[in-house]
């Protein structure tokens, strides 16, 4: 074997054989750090072993495959999101916000599912600490507080599949074989493959731990989301009591489940019931005040949506979206005021989903616009009604997906009123419902 070297970019991965002091790729400065590769001297020779190792291609139906029973974290929110149990030997990746309750959350389920905490951000003391704050005794949990993930794999050959092993995080490790410092790409990106490698010989289940950039992406290569079994991401504000674990991927399951907590004093608690929380505080018969049914994974809930209309006293109006994408604001605005006449050209319009809830299907167009019209005519809406339906540039309201689930879910929970696409066709006759 022949040593060669390529530099490397901490920032987004980008390699190249010779140094710059500015990345070509990312425009970032002094990010680009030398790596040692290993290149077989004679890659001739290792192709003819490689194809006289004998390997043949086999029928799928006979390869042989036992059903491995799911490690069950103790929390249904949880094992919904995941597929219905945590695999044995698969590997998660979770992402979230600093400060969000990642951490928090899997001691929670490493408390009742029992195994390895791998803490590279905390001392033995500190992790005790929290597990007293949030009522954990910590008997089945083991803690190695380790940064060198070499240690930490060696560490791993006493652990079985019902042990489940959590690392926080993996921007913390480093490994002795590479120069770079820990949390650069070459490091995670060298420290996720021999952890994978070691759960999937060992068949342990083991969670992962993410960092996210300001923009909101996952830290790190993104090969990091495909070497993995799964990424989920915990989301939410840090000052809103709810919290929304989301599955972006899953080799095991379905994708976009959601489960929901709340943060309380002793920890994470599940929501059985989330509709409930997003409505808790709403106050009846006040306008601006919408409720909409939206979809989140597979499960119904109901939100409120929350609009302000105030004359402006600026040349250009405001406007503010905050759970709701701001170009969908935007472009509401413009069809009630060309379909509908309303001159919302001289008033500030502030949109908010209540509990800290970001919402994106436009399955919300029909209740966003039934509470700025209500706001706008200081008339409420029926508290017992809900609104939903898309909403076109021509001013009409169009179908969206699960219309029966929806309604039914309304109505579970007291609200026998549905305003939908098949009782509300067009803005106009919403209009007519605050006239």
């Amino acid at each position: 074997m022949k040593l060669r070297t390529s530099y490397i970019c901490q920032q987004c991965g980008y390699e190249t054989p010779q140094w710059y002091g500015k990345c070509p790729n990312c425009n970032e400065w002094n990010t680009l750090i030398e790596t040692v590769k290993d290149v077989a001297t004679n890659s001739k020779q290792l192709t003819v072993n490689s194809r006289g190792s004998g390997l043949k291609p086999i029928r799928l139906s006979d390869v042989k495959h036992i059903e491995k029973n799911r490690l069950k974290s103790g929390f249904e929110e949880f094992d919904r999101v995941v597929g219905g149990g945590i695999v044995p030997g698969s590997v998660t990746l979770l992402a979230g916000d600093p400060g969000i309750g990642k951490s928090t959350l899997l001691l929670h389920v490493l408390g009742k599912a029992g195994g390895l905490y791998v803490s590279g951000e905390e001392s033995a003391e500190q992790v005790k600490l929290r597990a007293k704050r949030l009522g954990i005794e910590g008997k089945n949990i083991s803690i190695l507080s380790e940064t060198n993930v070499e240690n930490i794999v060696s560490s791993l050959q006493t652990l079985t599949a019902n042990n489940l092993v959590i690392v926080d995080s993996i921007q913390t490790l480093s490994s002795s074989e590479l120069e770079g410092m820990a949390g650069s790409v070459g490091q995670i990106r060298h420290s996720a493959e021999l952890l994978i490698a070691a759960a999937k010989a060992q068949g342990i289940p083991m969670i992962i731990v993410g960092h996210v950039t300001k923009e909101g992406a996952i830290a790190g290569p993104k090969v990091l989301e495909h070497m993995v079994d799964a990424v989920l991401y915990l989301e939410g504000e840090r000052f809103a009591n709810a919290r929304i674990l989301r599955t972006l991927k899953n080799r095991f399951g379905a994708v976009e489940e959601v489960g929901i907590f709340e943060m309380a004093g002793e920890g994470l608690k599940e929501v059985a019931n989330p509709s409930a929380l997003f409505l808790q505080d709403r106050v009846k018969n006040v306008s601006g005040s919408a409720v909409t049914v939206i979809l989140e994974g597979t499960r119904p809930m109901l939100v409120e949506i929350q609009a302000l209309v105030v004359s402006t006293q600026l040349a250009m109006p405001r406007r503010v979206a905050s759970g709701v994408d701001y170009n969908r604001l935007q472009l509401l605005v413009a069809i009630l005021s060309k379909r509908l006449n309303v001159p919302l050209g001289g008033f500030d319009v502030f949109v908010n989903v209540s509990g800290g809830l970001k919402i994106a299907e436009p399955a919300a167009d029909l209740a966003i616009a039934m509470a700025i019209l209500s706001s706008f005519k200081n008339k409420a809406l029926d508290p017992k009604a809900v609104a939903f339906g898309e909403v076109g540039l021509l001013g009409e309201v169009r179908r969206v997906g699960s219309e029966e689930r929806r309604i039914k879910e309304a109505k579970r929970l007291g609200f026998p009123i549905v305003y939908s696409p098949q009782t509300v066709q067009n803005l106009k006759q919403g209009f007519s419902l605050l006239a």
